[in-house]
């Protein structure tokens, strides 16, 4: 499991919205380029990026912003935010995006995943399961649906798909710790699960580290980053310790059983 950085794009801006409200943003820098570099030089192996125009339009919007973050750093970046078609899944691949999160075409059109991971493979698309109460919220949170999170991660996990990105709408942005039983439902679909929304704390992400083994992959930490409350360097560490410290690993490694690597 690693310590995933995010930066939430916003007419080119750094911010963080409170439960994906846009009328509850606040702006934490306007180059996101800087941003980046910084978690760099602090032991991310890792950068999560969300276009959040893009996500509350239905199409990307940040595209100057998010090539100039990768062509900055010398770590993965994966992003996320109106992804909505193939063309713009191999658009993103070829500015050098190593990983797309697809969210709403999940729900409402399940075949793309499918032909996405296809085409792509599917180490190079990830889906985005957003959760109010449960169930899927999409359109950038705004539209609310009657599936269950559960329900649409086993039909994605059908589609082909390895890994998602699993955010409690209920806590993103609050710095209320993150929601562990829902994540351990998720976790019993059988899928690896990127943790999302919450974190508030080191201890928080210690927590999650404790479900590695159950095949947590990353824990996304946004807000608890920009306010101090978490220094990345910090938690990247204990993370790491926490995992090496895990009953029964070495023996597993020795095994050469999987550990749910991320791809």
């Amino acid at each position: 499991m690693i310590v995933i950085p995010a930066i939430d794009l916003k007419d080119g801006r750094c911010v963080r919205l409170v439960q994906g409200r846009k009328s509850d943003v606040t702006v934490y820098g306007d180059d996101p380029v800087a941003v980046a570099l910084e978690f760099e030089r602090a032991g991310a192996e890792r950068i999560h990026v969300v276009d959040l125009d893009g996500a509350f339009d239905g199409k990307p919007k940040n595209w100057r912003h998010l090539k100039a973050v990768v062509e900055a750093v010398n770590v993965p970046v994966q992003t996320g935010g109106g992804i909505r078609s193939l063309e713009a899944i191999e658009e993103l691949l070829e500015i050098g995006v190593e990983r797309v999160i697809l969210g709403t075409v999940a729900l409402k059109a399940p075949e793309l995943v499918r032909e996405a991971c296809r085409r792509f493979g599917p180490e190079r698309v990830l889906v985005g399961i957003d959760a109010r109460g449960g169930r899927v919220a999409v359109e950038g949170w705004v539209e609310e649906s009657d599936v269950p999170a559960v329900r649409l991660a086993e039909a994605m996990r059908e589609a082909g798909v390895r890994e998602i990105v699993f955010t409690d709408i209920s806590r993103d942005g609050t710095l209320a710790g993150p929601n562990l039983a829902s994540l351990e439902e998720m976790l019993s679909t059988g899928m690896r699960v990127i943790a999302s929304g919450g974190v508030s704390s080191v201890e928080d992400l210690v927590a999650i580290a404790a479900l590695a083994r159950r095949g947590v992959t990353g824990a996304i930490v946004g807000k608890a980053l920009y306010t101090g409350r978490v220094d990345l360097a910090e938690a990247i560490a204990a993370v790491r310790a926490a995992v090496q410290a895990e009953p029964g690993r070495e023996e597993s490694e020795d095994a050469g059983e999987a550990h749910h690597p991320l791809p």
